[in-house]
């Protein structure tokens, strides 16, 4: 029962990150102006990941009790430890980069969150599958 929970939670985290990632990033540039857009992102993606970090905090909890220490163990650790670096490293140095407007340290910063995104749901597919 406990190893289902894991892997309804893990199904959660992907869901959240697909939603965010092709949903409401893009809609917030669309139907926003970019003073707004800006706003709205920079309080909600803390949310994001916060969100995503504590279940897969609570995926690895999980994990320990049932004393699965499987590459799945790994992977969702990985995702874990992806989403606190990006929430408390990366995202404020993206926004002080954009607040400095410099832009090359913007877009490099900014893709290499893309990039992490990307490979943290690569790692939450190899889980579920």
């Amino acid at each position: 029962m406990m190893h289902q929970i894991s892997i309804y939670l893990t199904s959660i985290i992907l869901g959240i990150m697909v939603f965010f990632s092709f949903v409401v990033a893009p809609v917030t540039f669309t139907a926003l102006d970019e003073e707004n857009a800006r706003k709205f992102i920079r309080k909600i993606f803390p949310y994001y990941y916060t969100v995503n970090l504590t279940i897969s905090v609570l995926v690895l909890i999980l994990f320990i009790i049932l004393k699965i220490f499987s590459l799945d163990f790994y992977l969702i650790l990985s995702v874990a430890v992806l989403f606190a670096v990006s929430n408390f490293i990366l995202m404020p140095l993206i926004n002080k980069f954009r607040d400095e407007r410099q832009d090359k340290k913007f877009k490099q910063s900014h893709f290499v969150s893309v990039v992490i995104n990307f490979v943290q749901m690569i790692l939450l597919v190899i889980v579920l599958i």
